[in-house]
């Protein structure tokens, strides 16, 4: 059975990013692969970079079967000499970068108490070390061409509200929303937008595994979403996808927020629909 063409390109005009070298790291799977199957189709050169090279034969299988322009690195982006080597040959084979995606994660529900070094260490590594290595070797080579850029940084929105049973991930995707502003005051000079997207749950093989096991945990989750459903992977690389066309062009260091409101309604006090009842007033004296 043919793999459906992706959906969010449908929303997009035809050839799009064509002419574009856009790296995706996480591009193999979930949300990643959604966004390089996307810009791929729209016209892009798409390079995706993941540790594991299992992840990258999918995508490949497909791009050549739909004539796209693809191609993909091994790479652990939290190691700054493996990310530099890798950043140099990308660029010696294709020519250029324009486009950057900070996609790669890692996440686990652990309460802070139990959380070991390495847990804490493995997650901030991932998310928040890759985020500046990768921004900084493909940012070198945006700024020395001085042609510009666009980044693109998946950040949460626990990173501000916080959320049990996340510190490592809620603070390693603070500090990414951090370094997105900081790089985005710093590079617009150099014609670079950093932007966030932050997505609120969306089904992935990932998510179900680490965030909700089980139906209970999900639907619990479900509930607590004011527009009461999960995202889909489709519609958030549709707005991840916007982020990087050159219509947005006039966007830089902002986050935009896609999750059906649950960010919203943290810590909130009273239901909507919920009936109050107040006790009755004392009589005047």
């Amino acid at each position: 059975m043919e793999t459906p063409a992706p959906e969010p390109a449908r929303f997009f005009q035809p050839g799009t990013f064509e002419g574009d070298v856009a790296v995706v790291t996480g591009g193999g799977t979930g949300l990643g692969l959604e966004i390089s199957r996307s810009l791929a189709a729209l016209g892009s050169t798409v390079i995706i970079a993941s540790r594991s090279t299992d992840h990258h034969s999918a995508f490949l299988d497909e791009g050549r079967e739909r004539g796209w322009k693809v191609d993909a690195v091994e790479l652990d982006v939290r190691e700054p000499d493996e990310v530099h080597a890798a950043a140099n040959a990308i660029i010696e084979r294709h020519g250029k970068v324009d486009i950057l995606v900070n996609n790669a994660a890692g996440n686990f529900v652990c309460p802070a108490e139990k959380m070991s070094p390495r847990a804490w260490r493995s997650v901030l590594g991932i998310v928040l070390d890759g985020t500046f290595y990768c921004s900084r070797s493909f940012g070198k080579h945006m700024i020395g061409r001085g042609e510009g850029g666009r980044m693109l940084n998946v950040v949460a929105t626990y990173a501000w509200t916080g959320m049990p049973g996340v510190a490592h991930s809620a603070s390693a995707k603070a500090g990414v929303w951090a370094l997105t502003k900081t790089l985005a005051a710093e590079w617009a000079r150099f014609g670079i937008q950093v932007n966030s997207i932050a997505p609120g749950p969306f089904q992935s093989d990932g998510a179900r595994a680490n965030l909700w096991p089980d139906e209970e945990i999900e639907e619990k989750i479900r509930a607590s979403i004011p527009l009461q459903r999960f995202a889909t992977r489709e519609e958030v690389a549709r707005h991840s996808l916007y982020l990087l066309t050159k219509e947005a062009g006039y966007i830089t260091g902002d986050c935009m927020v896609v999750d059906g409101g649950l960010s919203l309604s943290a810590g909130r006090m009273w239901e909507p629909g919920e009936k109050l009842t107040r006790p009755p007033r004392p009589p005047k004296a």
